[in-house]
């Protein structure tokens, strides 16, 4: 038998919505169904005829499953082809025996990264790790490749027969109890606890059905994964990641946000307006798609200073094996660093990315918009700055739009892209190609100040702030930020962007006439003013902030102690992780509300691909979706009577439980 598709894809897996739609109380039914699929995989890999799969593309989750169960795997050595089991990032683990045959097939410690990792692996690479047995050059020869592997098996008794079927199969690399793997079973838990600070439930149970895989006979060990799998789909975390991961990001990622009836757009010529850290990311991702960029800052040396930092990315690839030299001479010429203006003309598009002044961008913005083409449009990289007002320095503000890097650019996926009052709906859909180009996820808000990203991850640096003037030990605050599952503590973080920024923002919002946004007490200021202006103390690269950098690594500043910590201050542990988490959640519903939000998926996916929003959540607004709305007003109501109005909860939930709806 021979196992392909006429699709461009092999098999996608299993259907998400069954998955979003069984809740608790359906957990027999869902085994049920469970245990029928794995009988029928058992019963294909138990056909008394060799089976093949012959994979022509992508076979993730449950597609790879069917794979596994196969006796022969050839696919086509194309691009096209991505194997893997991905379900631990939709919190969720491989249900159809995927945990079992795994193990089996290349041993625990090698099945390990594919399982908790949800690594995926093209037709090269799945073929030097034994994922698959053999390849062929292009789609004509498959199925003859398969046929061919079948007629050689006619003598060969054992050619029907799985590996884990034979009598006395052993596990490579041994079974749970080996001595081989006493180590690593015994810091693994620890390990994996360490990363997913007990709020990802998948991988634990990823784990534990794997170890049990190299201990129990193989349809006892199924029968586990399948009810770790039944579990796993009845929790929280795998509705939110599910909801987020998989359909909120498809829908994004497909054109939701973008403008109906606008003809495609490719940028060919790039400018970008400073070579510091953000334009020399840019720089890199556009050439690294094939975009000619100009590179252009004060001097010579400092724009080549820029290149020079796509050139240590390029090595490190060289170095890796992902980019041959040709590619990386290629890629490298695609960027001229200089200083002239003149140079930028043509370009289909500019970005600035230089200070957060609202002068010297608009110094920028009226020397070099002439050499725009015809058609171009202007980007500024802004993480704060209105983008309306920016646009009044620019003779074509219906060209104008806020296009929002994260840093470090080349690593962090997401793009917010701010629409300005008169930004056009032209110019929105070419941002949003523009940032499909070069392999980036984006989001589209409307203009306000700092948008959408900027102005709720603040919130979490300010409610820390807040707890410190408290008298909170600054440790404290710092755990149980990253105990609530954003990936840095805040004030670790703060020190990281440096609070000097911070003091030059709010320089600037002063400036332009705008107040403390949260109308009570400013913290931040307070501590800016000891930390910057008082002690010199900007951050990790200006003397240190709220902590030390020394030779014994990372220590509280003792004057911040001093000042500020009161041994009997006594706020229970977990008002302080919920301070931090719903002072970012509610900052997220008054964005959606006022609508500067134009979606919930906008929200979702941005709040954990720019701000660092806990993966399990499945981004800041899914989070009340299983909190449960009514639960989420009552507790945003004790906190604002304990800590002030901050925390009141935003009409808009009261709105959905009125109407029994949820954000969706």
């Amino acid at each position: 038998m021979v196992i392909t598709s006429a699709k461009k894809v092999f098999f996608a897996g299993g259907d998400l919505n069954e998955l979003l739609a069984a809740k608790p109380g359906d957990e027999a039914a869902f085994f049920a169904m469970v245990e029928k699929i794995k009988s029928q995989l058992r019963a294909l890999e138990r056909l008394p005829v060799p089976v093949v799969a012959a994979i022509n593309g992508a076979a993730l989750g449950g597609g790879f499953e069917i794979c596994l169960a196969c006796n022969y795997r050839v696919a086509v050595d194309s691009p096209a082809v991505s194997l893997g089991l991905p379900e631990v990032s939709l919190g969720l683990l491989p249900g159809g025996g995927g945990i079992v045959r795994m193990v089996n097939l290349l041993g625990l410690e090698a099945a390990l990264p594919y399982l908790l990792e949800g690594k995926k692996a093209d037709a090269g690479r799945a073929l030097a790790a034994g994922l698959i047995h053999a390849t062929v050059a292009d789609q004509s020869q498959l199925v003859p490749a398969a046929k061919a592997w079948i007629a050689s098996q006619v003598d060969n008794p054992d050619a029907a027969l799985q590996p884990w079927d034979h009598k006395g199969h052993k596990i490579p690399g041994g079974s749970a109890g080996s001595p081989k793997l006493a180590q690593l079973l015994a810091i693994a838990p620890a390990m994996l606890a360490q990363k997913t600070r007990g709020l990802l439930p998948a991988p634990e149970k990823i784990l534990d059905c794997a170890v049990e895989a190299a201990r129990l006979d193989f349809d006892t060990a199924l029968r586990k994964e399948g009810r770790a799998f039944t579990e796993l789909v009845m929790t929280p975390e795998a509705k939110n990641m599910i909801t987020t991961f998989f359909f909120q990001l498809n829908k994004i990622n497909a054109g939701a946000s973008r403008p109906d009836n606008i003809a495609p757009h490719t940028v060919k010529k790039l400018g970008v307006l400073g070579a510091g850290m953000m334009g020399q990311g840019i720089a890199y991702v556009a050439a690294k798609v094939g975009i000619d960029v100009v590179l252009k800052d004060i001097s010579m040396a400092a724009a080549e200073k820029g290149k020079a930092y796509s050139a240590k990315l390029v090595e490190k690839q060289v170095a890796r094996g992902r980019l041959d030299l040709a590619g990386a001479e290629a890629l490298l010429a695609r960027i001229q660093p200089t200083e002239r203006d003149q140079d930028l003309a043509g370009c289909d598009l500019i970005i600035e990315a230089v200070f957060e002044q609202i002068d010297l961008k608009n110094k920028i913005t009226l020397g070099t918009e002439q050499y725009l083409s015809d058609d171009g449009f202007w980007g500024s990289n802004t993480s704060s700055l209105p983008i309306t007002q920016l646009a009044e320095a620019s003779a074509h503000p219906e060209k104008f739009i806020g296009i929002h890097f994260f840093s470090p650019v080349d690593k962090m996926p997401l793009v917010e892209i701010i629409c300005g009052k008169k930004t056009s709906d032209e110019t929105l859909a070419r941002a949003f190609d523009f940032v499909r180009q070069i392999k980036k996820t984006p989001i589209v808000v409307n203009d306000s100040l700092a948008f959408f990203t900027s102005r709720t991850f603040s919130t979490y640096l300010d409610e820390a702030a807040r707890m410190v003037v408290e008298g909170i030990h600054p440790v404290v605050v710092d755990n149980l930020g990253k105990a609530v599952g954003m990936p840095v503590g805040p004030l670790t973080v703060h020190d990281e962007v440096s609070l000097e920024l911070t003091r030059k923002i709010h320089q600037t919002w002063a400036d332009m006439g705008v107040e403390n946004q949260w109308g009570e007490h400013d913290a931040m200021a307070e501590i800016i003013k000891t930390l910057v202006v008082e002690h010199g103390r900007g951050g990790k690269h200006y003397n240190g902030g709220y902590f030390d950098y020394g030779d014994q690594g990372k220590t509280i500043w003792p004057g911040l102690l001093d000042k500020y910590f009161d041994g009997g201050n006594a706020t229970p542990e977990q008002d302080i992780k919920d301070r931090l988490l719903f002072r970012q959640v509610i900052e997220t519903l008054k964005c959606l509300e006022s609508g500067v939000l134009r979606s919930v998926a906008d929200a979702n996916i941005g709040s954990i691909m720019g701000i660092g929003a806990p993966v399990h959540t499945g981004g800041f607004v899914q989070f009340i979706n299983t909190y449960g709305l009514e639960r989420f007003r009552a507790r945003c109501a004790e906190l604002a009577d304990a800590y002030g109005e901050r925390f009141k909860c935003p009409a808009i939930v009261s709105e959905k439980i009125e109407r029994a709806e949820t954000f969706n």
